[in-house]
């Protein structure tokens, strides 16, 4: 996978604009490493700003997102990239006033059997893996050459 993203490939893999991402990078939510004026993002960096668009369409405030970006640190010790793998699932749970981080489907269970409100659940493994699968995907179009990429778009469009 790439080592490292500029931010007009974050906005297209998570759907940010320009000035969100700008916006994040002057408030230290996610800071970009800097080559002259161009922002750098490592994948650790890609995998955070995708986690923070998920929650904020589920309506986080930035506020929340800070955070449950603090609880992951905190949990884990590590960033978010390091500690999702493919093989484990992640769930942020919250009532409003409290955040879950569960890995257990069992703990997850009894969170939602003893709630006394609404619970909203994000899979912030689904949001790593559809992120990873995206850069994968671009990688190896990228690597078909042009010619046979073209030929494929007429083969298919016979």
């Amino acid at each position: 996978m790439a080592s490292t993203f500029t931010s007009r490939e974050v906005m297209e893999l998570t759907g940010i604009t320009a000035r969100q991402l700008q916006w994040w990078d002057e408030r230290g939510i996610v800071a970009p490493a800097r080559a002259g004026h161009r922002r750098l993002y490592a994948l650790e960096d890609l995998l955070e700003v995708a986690v923070i668009c998920e929650l904020r369409r589920k309506g986080f405030s930035l506020q929340r997102v800070r955070k449950v970006m603090r609880l992951l640190q905190r949990e884990f010790g590590k960033r978010l990239g390091e500690t999702v793998s493919a093989s484990s699932d992640c769930h942020l749970l919250t009532d409003g006033s409290r955040i879950y981080l569960e890995t257990s489907a069992r703990q997850i269970v009894d969170i939602l059997k003893n709630a006394r409100q609404p619970m909203l659940t994000v899979c912030l493994s689904d949001t790593v893996r559809q992120i990873r699968a995206e850069i994968r995907g671009r990688k190896r179009s990228a690597s078909v050459p042009a010619g046979a990429r073209a030929q494929r778009g007429r083969s298919a469009a016979s």
